[in-house]
């Protein structure tokens, strides 16, 4: 079954300093974090703003090619997750056509929103990587109990992730700084 989604943002992970595109299920409240690289997040970040660079980016061209051939994208779909690397299908019409080619998610995300065509994620990775918001809701509410500093740093990234969906950075930066402290501590401990 596959999950319609949307792309939400394009943020950068203070905690990794990598950038990430949230992808959102429309109808269940689930996030699902791609990290990418950072000219994929501009070409991502720059179609969801509407700028339209001076000159065509390689999306751009990719489009203006398929265009040319009367080539559309039909949907583009998340469709496996392998040793933390995620896998993605675009689906070309070419009259009655149709083929499905093998793309890393985040170009494919960059071509489906310059093509207006629907993104899609195979429920098994939905499930597998998605992020709901009632499970930060129920880590949130987790009690007093004291935690071990790895499950501290899992739920502060949680934290963090959910600061930064929110726009809330000055909160951000200060459990950015807690999970550093954190890190250090355990180093220290550890020598």
């Amino acid at each position: 079954m596959l999950v319609r989604v949307k792309v939400e943002r394009v943020t950068l992970d203070t905690a990794t300093s990598r950038f990430v595109v949230i992808l959102k299920d429309e109808n269940q409240n689930r996030w699902l974090p791609i990290v990418v690289g950072s000219t994929e997040a501009q070409a991502i970040a720059l179609q969801l703003e509407k700028i339209s660079p001076p000159r065509p980016l390689t999306h751009d061209l990719i489009k203006n090619l398929l265009e040319s051939l009367n080539v559309f994208v039909s949907r583009i779909v998340v469709n496996d997750l392998r040793e933390n690397t995620y896998y993605a299908l675009i689906g070309l019409q070419n009259d009655n056509e149709f083929q499905d080619i093998d793309a890393r998610p985040s170009d494919a995300i960059a071509l489906a929103l310059r093509m207006n065509a629907p993104i899609f994620v195979e429920d098994g990775v939905m499930q597998r990587a998605g992020i709901s918001e009632r499970v930060e809701e129920m880590e949130s509410a987790g009690g007093d109990e004291e935690l071990s500093p790895g499950d501290q740093l899992e739920q502060l990234n949680l934290d963090l992730r959910k600061a930064i969906q929110d726009e809330r950075y000055e909160e951000a930066a200060q459990i950015r700084d807690e999970i550093k402290r954190i890190k250090q501590s355990l180093r220290e401990n550890l020598e």
